[in-house]
C-alpha cells in the first residue's frame, strides 16, 4: 500500500487554458497553509475526461488531502484549508466536501432539480433565487447532502472516478458523489456563512452529450 502523507494537501486541476490555470494558482497561492501542512497544485493536460485527469492526478500524488478544482475556480477565503481540514477532522465518516450540494438526488439525476445546500460562494451565473433552497445545517454548520457539484470537490480518501462509465465532461460529479455514499462516506456542504470562491464559468457551456450521461447516471446510480 502506498504511503501516505497525511500533512500534505494538493489541488488537482483539468487544464486546457494556461491563462485561468495561472489565476487559480494565483489564490491558491495566497491561502494560508496550516502549521506543519504543505501544499501541492498538479495540472492534467489533455486529459480525455474529468475523471480520467482526476485519476491521473489522484494517482501521481501521496497528499491524504485532496481538493479537485476547476482551472476557472478561485478560492478568495484565506483560510480555507485550515476551514475544509476542521470539517474533515469532525468526523472520519466524512469524505467528501463540496460547495453545493443537492439533499436528495431528484429521480431524473438532475442535481439541480432538488432542494440545494449552499456553502455561499460566488458565481458570476448564479441563479440568486436558487440561494433560497438551503438544506438546513446539522449544529456543526455543515449540511449532508446525497451529491455535490464539481467546481471544487475536497477529499480525505481515495476512491478511483469512473472513467469507465463517465467519460466525457458531465455528470462525473454525481457519479463520484453515489460512489462515495455507496462505501459509506458522508458528503457534506459547509454553510461557512462568508463568500468562499469565485467560479468564473462564463456563459458558454457544452451540453451536447449531456442527456448521454443523465441516462448512464439514472441507470448506474439510480436502478431506472
Amino acid at each position: 500500500m502506498a504511503r501516505v502523507d497525511e500533512k500534505k494537501i494538493c489541488f488537482i486541476a483539468c487544464v486546457n487554458n494556461e491563462n485561468f490555470w495561472q489565476e487559480c494558482l494565483l489564490y491558491v497561492n495566497q491561502l494560508i497553509v496550516p502549521e506543519g501542512f504543505t501544499i501541492d497544485a498538479i495540472a492534467v493536460w489533455e486529459a480525455k475526461s474529468l475523471a480520467a485527469g482526476y485519476n491521473e492526478g489522484m494517482k501521481s500524488t501521496d497528499a491524504m488531502y485532496k481538493i479537485y478544482i476547476h482551472q476557472d475556480t478561485f478560492i478568495t477565503d484565506r483560510f480555507f484549508l485550515q476551514e475544509i481540514l476542521d470539517i474533515f477532522a469532525l468526523s472520519d465518516s466524512i469524505g467528501m466536501i463540496g460547495l453545493v450540494g443537492v439533499n436528495k438526488m431528484p429521480e431524473d439525476g438532475i442535481m439541480w432539480h432538488g432542494d440545494r445546500a449552499f456553502s455561499i460562494y460566488c458565481d458570476f451565473n448564479l441563479d440568486i433565487d436558487a440561494c433560497k433552497h438551503y438544506t438546513k445545517a446539522t449544529a456543526d454548520n455543515i449540511a449532508i447532502v446525497e451529491a455535490v457539484d464539481g467546481l471544487l470537490i475536497a477529499t480525505q480518501y481515495d476512491l478511483l472516478w469512473r472513467e469507465d462509465i463517465f467519460d466525457g465532461w458531465d455528470f462525473y460529479d454525481a457519479s463520484q458523489s453515489m460512489e462515495f455514499r455507496n462505501k459509506g462516506y458522508d458528503i457534506v456542504v459547509p454553510q461557512f456563512g462568508k463568500p468562499i470562491c469565485v467560479h468564473d464559468d462564463g456563459y458558454i457551456l457544452n451540453l451536447s452529450k449531456y442527456e448521454e450521461y443523465r441516462v448512464k447516471f439514472v441507470k448506474e446510480y439510480l436502478g431506472r
